[in-house]
């Protein structure tokens, strides 16, 4: 019985390790992106802050509530104010930027699922 208590609280505490793995992205630098770079990460570069100025007015009101997430990530909240169309523009003139690029540590990693019982899920 004390066996199978230490076994699975050691399986436990190896589940429970998994998700801050998956959080480190090993992801090299990269452009922009709508999908994976945080609008924070965005709102930091003068480059990128003019792209989200100029296609989304007032987004820097929110600022605080949005700046860890991506623009893909808040388009269902904003009301209809961000639809795949204006991502789309967005992201289109975010590849009109000359040699824009962020760490890995913008671009939001995926986010790891766990199925019932604390499986990790491809």
């Amino acid at each position: 019985m004390k066996t199978t208590l230490v076994a699975g609280l050691a399986a436990l505490a190896t589940l429970a390790a998994v998700p801050a793995f998956a959080q480190a992205p090993a992801a090299p630098m990269g452009p922009p992106s709508v999908d994976k770079t945080t609008i924070g990460a965005l709102w930091a570069n003068p480059a990128t802050k003019a792209v989200l100025e100029k296609d989304v007015p007032g987004i820097d009101q929110y600022m605080d509530q949005i700046k860890d997430m991506t623009l893909a990530q808040v388009a269902p909240m904003s009301q209809g104010a961000i639809d795949d169309a204006k991502l789309k523009a967005i992201q289109a003139d975010l590849d009109k930027l000359p040699e824009v690029s962020f760490a890995s540590s913008a671009l939001r990693p995926e986010t790891p699922r766990l199925a019932a019982g604390g499986f990790l899920l491809a």
